[in-house]
């Protein structure tokens, strides 16, 4: 985090996290746990990583989309104001992305299929010549969809070395914990034996994830970010589960005083 290469977005996470309590709130429920663990995440692969124009970026998880546009809003890849729209009918800002989402090259639908758009690209990017990077953005739940591990091998077998996959481990999904539904750890040795180079990061440090989307290698990449759900907030202690969080008003000024306390 001191390193002067990333001074310049180490408030990002926090102001994103502040733009995701008011967009959630004015709704009074949504994916607010994800805003809360994907944005340094998201911060450190769009708004250092990813080369506007040249690199390709997947968003598998389409329910992260509200995660996606709080930061994109503090890097200048999406005007504020478009914010006042988001969840509204017809508004470019949906609550869970589609093929009309801003900003990301393609989101899913259903979950798991990102890795595998994501290879069409890194392949698309071999055959024309480019060194284009393709960086697809994933969670843990999706590590129990077999398409996931399909196209971990075929991304393997293939030597796609510009492909690197960004998992956001904060052990939440729609029915629980991710470790009560299916163990899917170890991840990392799971990840290697599948022919990747995998790294294990605080999700949370932003010096640990570009240092690790820094590191060139010569076969696919993928980092396990370990997150949390809740960010570490007071005003979220004892809460379960924050894959779906409802926001009333005194929960949202809770959030909003002690996310501005960080700055």
């Amino acid at each position: 985090m001191s390193s002067p290469r990333i001074a310049y977005l180490s408030d990002v996470p926090t102001r994103a996290r502040l733009n995701g309590v008011e967009m959630v709130g004015r709704l009074g429920l949504g994916y607010l746990g994800q805003v809360f663990s994907a944005a340094e995440i998201l911060t450190a692969i769009m708004g250092r990583y990813v080369r506007t124009g040249q690199d390709r970026f997947v968003l598998s998880p389409s329910h992260y989309v509200t995660a996606m546009y709080a930061v994109a809003v503090e890097l200048g890849q999406l005007d504020r104001q478009t914010l006042n729209s988001y969840g509204a009918d017809g508004s470019a800002l949906e609550t869970i992305g589609s093929e009309r989402t801003p900003v990301v090259d393609f989101t899913c639908g259903s979950l798991a299929q990102g890795l595998s758009v994501g290879i069409g690209y890194a392949l698309a990017n071999r055959l024309a010549g480019r060194g284009a990077r393709t960086v697809v953005f994933g969670s843990d739940g999706e590590m129990e969809e077999g398409q996931t591990w399909e196209a971990a091998m075929f991304a393997a077998h293939h030597g796609l070395q510009h492909l690197t996959l960004v998992l956001d481990c904060n052990d939440s999904q729609v029915d629980g914990p991710v470790s009560f539904v299916t163990t899917i750890e170890p991840l990392v040795d799971k990840w290697r034996a599948f022919g990747w180079h995998a790294i294990e990061v605080d999700g949370h440090d932003l010096g640990e994830l570009t240092d690790a989307l820094d590191q060139a290698v010569d076969q696919p990449k993928v980092i396990v970010a370990r997150t949390t759900a809740t960010a570490g907030l007071d005003a979220l202690e004892g809460v379960d589960d924050a894959h779906f969080i409802k926001v009333d008003g005194e929960l949202g000024d809770s959030l909003s005083a002690e996310l501005e306390r960080r700055l």
